[in-house]
């Protein structure tokens, strides 16, 4: 389930890459408590709340708003103009507690995930008549396959700054802003 690449994936490989491994692995422990608590919610049967449809276009477009702002932060980082230099959060993440916080917004704000999750479970539920212990190991499981991933997201982003030259990185954060950026896009247009 892990293996889809979208906007979280490319935040953490961002972080790891202009900021290093211990500051992206905040933000995968913010993407990790995020999840879970989206998985509880799921377990809990919340998700249903997610159905109306009100709700859900106001957080897609809240959503969709979030992963732009992201996007063209990073994209227009490159070169070297700060598109909210008065917001510490859309900062290209230099710190800790930056990547954690931006985890945590770009995370929650997709209702995407919750949506995911709650299918995951109702599918697993009727597959294989789970019952609540079982859904809560299950839980344990999708919840460390999230930080496993993540955690090789983030080497692997701290490793390539080690050996691609500065303009190869610039290269890779314009490609990463520009695809969150399309991923906002596609959030916006898509039909519910």
């Amino acid at each position: 389930m892990q293996i889809a690449v979208g906007p979280v994936c490319l935040f953490i490989f961002n972080i790891a890459n202009s900021s290093g491994f211990l500051n992206a692995e905040t933000g995968v422990l913010s993407v990790v408590l995020i999840d879970a608590l989206y998985i509880l919610l799921a377990i809990f049967g919340i998700a249903s709340f997610m159905e109306k449809e009100n709700v859900r276009k106001i957080l897609k477009y809240f959503g969709s708003l979030i992963l732009f702002l992201f996007g063209l932060n990073i994209g227009i980082g490159v070169l070297g103009v700060k598109c909210f230099p008065g917001i510490k959060l859309f900062s290209n993440s230099s710190n800790a507690s930056r990547a954690f916080m931006g985890g945590i917004v770009l995370t929650a704000s997709n209702p995407l995930t919750i949506v995911f999750w709650s299918g995951v479970f109702s599918a697993r539920v009727a597959e294989e008549n789970m019952n609540e212990k079982d859904l809560y190991f299950f839980g344990i499981g999708a919840t460390l396959s999230t930080l496993i991933f993540l955690t090789l997201i983030s080497f692997l982003g701290s490793i390539t700054n080690k050996f691609l030259p500065i303009i190869v990185i610039n290269i890779l954060n314009g490609i990463v802003g520009a695809l969150l950026i399309f991923f906002s896009m596609k959030m916006f247009i898509k039909k519910d």
